[in-house]
């Protein structure tokens, strides 16, 4: 794969892993621009992704991983717009997002998120589509659209299902409390725990154990366990559409973008 360098990320391959570099200011919040440029990582790593071996996802910003969805963009984006208008917007980007975490999810590689700080959200979201987490000490995971109405909507409630146990899929989505690294491992969800700002070598310490293993061989195995729920995604579209229309949803949304707090997603 090329190298690049965009405004919210970039990403080059060396040695036949791909790291991805997520860089948008505060926290990695995913609006239209980040979308746009991931759509370019998604169309590069379905065109030249095979000649690699491993992915690492991570973010270069000292505040976390990525905070999710960019609520004050989403907000200002669709004010002006009627209901059906606002709706028709939001299940566009939906859909987007879906197909870039569905080309990493299904990639023929490993693919790894390396995490620290604020794991929240779409950012989250992100994560689980990924084949692994790798997360530092003080990473923090949450959910916390119910604060808002809303549910998550980057495909995070059919993989978490396929992850992790019933009652921990209960307990993200209804109470919007978020968990630490230890706890993250202690459910299953993340594979290994390091030592703070460790995550990203241990990342590329263990994308460097994966490039030993015959490929074909990787790639059958995670075809095998990894299955994309494709029918529970498209359902979880549909219900968020459904929510996002409703009076309470955009008043919540507005008073999010009107917060003056530089992080209000945080609990």
């Amino acid at each position: 794969m090329k190298s690049y360098r965009g405004k919210t990320l970039s990403w080059e391959s060396v040695g036949g892993v791909i790291e991805l570099r997520l860089h948008r200011e505060p926290c990695n919040e995913i609006g239209s621009q980040t979308l746009d440029e991931l759509e370019r990582f998604a169309a590069a790593l379905e065109s030249d992704g095979k000649a690699n071996t491993a992915l690492i996802v991570y973010s270069t910003l000292a505040s976390g991983f990525s905070a999710g969805a960019d609520l004050r963009e989403l907000f200002e984006r669709a004010r002006p717009l009627s209901a059906g208008e606002k709706v028709a917007r939001v299940r566009d980007f939906l859909q987007r997002i879906h197909h870039v975490l569905n080309v990493i999810d299904a990639a023929p590689l490993t693919t790894i998120a390396a995490v620290h700080g604020v794991t929240f959200g779409g950012g989250f979201e992100v994560a689980l589509a990924c084949d692994l987490i790798i997360a530092d000490k003080m990473a923090r995971f949450c959910f916390p659209e119910l604060r808002l109405g809303l549910i998550p909507g980057f495909g995070g409630i059919p993989r978490l299902k396929r992850d992790v146990g019933n009652a921990m899929v209960r307990d993200l989505l209804l109470t919007g409390r978020s968990f630490n690294a230890t706890k993250a491992q202690a459910m299953g969800l993340v594979s290994q725990v390091t030592g703070e700002g460790e995550a990203l070598r241990v990342a590329r310490a263990t994308a460097e154990q994966i490039q030993k293993f015959d490929r074909e061989t990787v790639i059958s195995a995670k075809r095998f366990i990894k299955q994309i729920p494709h029918e529970e995604l498209r359902q979880e579209i549909e219900m968020f559409c459904e929510l996002f229309s409703r009076p309470a949803v955009e008043e919540g949304l507005r008073k999010f973008a009107e917060s003056t707090d530089a992080m209000p997603y945080l609990p």
